[in-house]
């Protein structure tokens, strides 16, 4: 079957009018994903949404999370797109975190988490050191509440420290960037493919 990607931009800016540099590293792996064969459907703005706080999969009347989170599962590859904000992964994105903490007791007969059989990669920008330490947050989350991490699944760009030039500002894409987007797209697709095949057995 033909694999699906959502994208999440976890920018702490909730109006989809304002440019995110998160949205311009989406892209480039959206371009690099759909060389493999595999259709980013979206890009969710996860601050335009209210997403309540909480770890249950609803949290009442007018929390976002619960349809967020049927689209989010109705794909095989989730992009968690970021930004570093003092260091750390934003608030925004440790709140999708935090709801997925409900996959630990959702599972199905075999003891599978919703997320089992759904693989997951960064995309981080910002000014400032942190690429790494954002992707360590993320990955240990993600695999702690069942998804799959390939081999080489985040793409970064980290400007100079508090300089003034972000990642959207660029008049073109690093040749790194473009290279890393290729290997994390290629990786992330073929793994999808072959959990769509053989899930875990649990």
């Amino acid at each position: 079957m033909p694999l699906k990607a959502l994208a999440l931009n976890c920018t702490l800016k909730a109006d989809s009018r304002q440019e995110s540099s998160t949205d311009a590293m989406i892209a480039v792996l959206t371009r690099a994903f759909s060389k493999n064969d595999v259709t980013v459907s979206e890009t969710v703005r996860v601050a335009a949404l209210d997403i309540r706080p909480g770890v249950s999969s609803n949290e009442g009347d007018g929390d976002a999370w619960p349809g967020l989170r049927e689209k989010i599962l109705a794909h095989d590859i989730v992009i968690f797109g970021g930004p570093i904000w003092m260091g750390q992964i934003s608030s925004t994105a440790k709140r999708v975190l935090e709801r997925m903490d409900a996959f630990l007791s959702e599972t199905d007969d075999e003891g599978r988490m919703p997320s089992y059989g759904k693989v997951a990669v960064a995309a981080i920008v910002g000014n400032e050191d942190g690429a790494h330490f954002c992707s360590a947050q993320l990955f240990q989350a993600l695999n702690d509440v069942g998804w799959t991490i390939p081999a080489v699944a985040a793409c970064y760009w980290v400007g100079e420290a508090m300089g003034s030039v972000d990642f959207k500002d660029l008049g073109e894409t690093p040749e790194a960037v473009m290279k890393t987007a290729e290997m994390v797209a290629g990786n992330a697709a073929h793994l999808a493919s072959l959990l769509q095949s053989s899930p875990y057995p649990g």
